[in-house]
């Protein structure tokens, strides 16, 4: 069953609203964290977690996989420099700096949510449209996970990206999935069989994959 997407008054900040889209192409797109309310750093998205924008023009919810972050100065001219305080004393000494920096993640799209017909429909494929620049990120829920995972299409997405550690990649994202689904040997088999193929039977690089996956 996959319920409606909570809904929120333009005042009010979705709970897993965390970063907003500051590049955007048609297979990835570019988040900055949003700063946290207290002082402290924005907190960098888990490699391989599992987060959605939206596509306004279309309603399209855009689901995609966090492959890269990094946490740097706003000011690139000036690299940060080692102060050798714990979080408590930067707070206390130099609040200044969580202001100074800012926490970027890039994400691989892998799918997306579509409103047609009244009742949505998940695709395993791109959208027609990445989502618009400056649109919010959200952590995707549990069941938004568990609903995305009832096809493995995504798996030859994740295993095409450029410039990431793939296979890493793909066994964050899986690991994410079978945790959530408590452990379910039966959705596990099927991937690593799904996997089989796309690897055109290399067995070592899926051994090493699904090594990574444990509940």
């Amino acid at each position: 069953m996959r319920l409606p997407l909570p809904q929120f008054s333009q005042n009010q900040r979705h709970p897993d609203h965390f970063a907003e889209v500051i590049e955007t192409g048609t297979t990835e797109f570019l988040g900055q964290c949003l700063e946290p309310e207290t002082l402290n750093f924005p907190a960098m998205p888990p490699f391989g977690c599992w987060v959605r924008s939206v596509d306004e023009e279309s309603s399209n919810q855009i689901y995609a996989v966090v492959y890269h972050a990094t946490t740097m100065p706003i000011d690139t001219i000036h690299r940060a420099r080692a102060l050798g305080m714990t979080i408590e004393e930067l707070r206390e000494e130099q609040p200044q700096i969580f202001a100074m920096l800012k926490t970027e993640f890039r994400a691989a799209i892998v799918g997306y949510r579509s409103p047609s017909r009244g009742t949505p429909v998940i695709y395993q494929h791109l959208p027609p449209r990445p989502p618009q620049i400056h649109q919010a990120v959200y952590r995707c829920n549990d069941e938004e996970v568990i609903n995305f995972s009832e096809k493995l299409d995504f798996l030859r997405t994740l295993l095409q990206i450029n410039n990431a550690p793939v296979d890493a990649l793909c066994a964050a994202a899986m690991r994410e999935i079978y945790q959530l689904r408590k452990a379910d040997r039966t959705w596990l088999v099927n991937a690593g069989r799904n996997l089989s193929v796309l690897l055109r039977d290399d067995y070592d690089r899926l051994r090493v994959i699904l090594s990574q996956i444990h509940p």
